[in-house]
């Protein structure tokens, strides 16, 4: 039994699946279905098994899954204890949805870096509503920046920003039809079914089949101003695009959606103190201008958690 099985054993069992399991690792499913296999041999127990409404614990699974947490939990404290006493730079592990990572989060961060002179190093990367829960509760990252998560138990949600939620088209381009017939273009948050792209295409009746998902929200907004389709997005992000009227908001119903940005974590007494350094730094005057005047946008990165070993091993 090793700290990375339990670790894929812990995410399985919070996140529904080996596939989500192992997106949120950044490694392949049989390496998730192998830490698993190895875990029911030591505890000669299916742990999780296949239900009617998916996956589900079994009574030694449901007993194991609060522990195994805790002890992952530990193994994080007993890393940052270790990098303390060597005199290295506190690790700061973020989250982000994709919008603050593709826009703001590369210059917020620097800023950040820049106050503490070199005493934290950050990680950063992006992951879906469902998974950054997890990820924040089970102590693999320090904080998540995007939605509100304060629906998990043991989290703590506050706004730090607050924004509006459109649909965005070129100029004079005016789609026909109800918007469920619309051609949608979207980045890698459209795909979530958690997130706020996901429900106002819900709401709208929009189909799959409507939906070109690019690689990120700049993409999927350059198509949309060659007239490719609407693109839904934060307002304040498409400033650049709006100021030169390559785009413009179309009046949809269900928008705008007033949204919030939040920073999410563990309650203050159980928050990494350079995660409650960051949280200060959210609400100064300089974290504000950089939320709401974005770059033109990067790609988003790909999460990768603090797991350095292969998982089977």
């Amino acid at each position: 039994m090793t700290l990375n099985q339990l670790t894929a054993f812990v995410l399985v069992a919070r996140l529904g699946s080996v596939k989500a399991a192992a997106t949120t690792l950044d490694v392949s499913e049989p390496a998730v279905s192998q830490a698993l296999a190895a875990l029911r041999k030591h505890f000669d127990d299916q742990l999780i098994v296949r239900g009617e409404s998916g996956m589900e614990l079994t009574e030694g699974g449901q007993r194991l899954v609060t522990i195994a947490a805790q002890i992952v939990g530990l193994g994080v404290e007993a890393e940052s204890a270790v990098r303390s006493a060597s005199g290295a730079p506190d690790r700061l592990r973020l989250v982000t949805s994709t919008d603050v990572a593709e826009f703001v989060a590369g210059p917020l961060f620097d800023a950040f870096g820049t106050r503490s002179a070199g005493a934290v190093a950050l990680t950063t990367g992006v992951a879906g509503v469902a998974e950054m829960g997890v990820l924040v509760a089970q102590r693999l990252v320090d904080m998540a920046i995007g939605p509100d998560l304060s629906g998990v138990p043991g989290l703590v949600s506050e706004r730090i920003f607050r924004c509006q939620l459109v649909v965005l088209g070129a100029p004079g381009h005016a789609p026909l039809g109800r918007p469920a017939q619309w051609h949608w273009c979207v980045g890698p948050s459209g795909t979530d079914p958690d997130g706020e792209i996901g429900h106002l295409l819900r709401a709208l009746g929009v189909p799959d089949a409507r939906l070109t998902v690019f690689p990120n929200q700049a993409a999927a907004w350059d198509a949309a101003a060659r007239g490719g389709g609407v693109a839904p997005g934060l307002s304040h992000l498409a400033a650049h695009h709006l100021r030169r009227r390559e785009l413009q908001v179309l009046d949809v119903p269900r928008t705008p959606v007033e949204r919030y940005w939040y920073a999410s974590t563990l309650p203050a007494d159980r928050r990494h103190p350079a995660a409650s350094a960051l949280h200060r730094f959210l609400g100064t005057p300089e974290a504000m201008r950089l939320l709401s005047s974005p770059g033109s946008g990067v790609p988003a990165s790909t999460f990768r958690p603090p797991v350095h070993v292969t998982i089977w091993s």
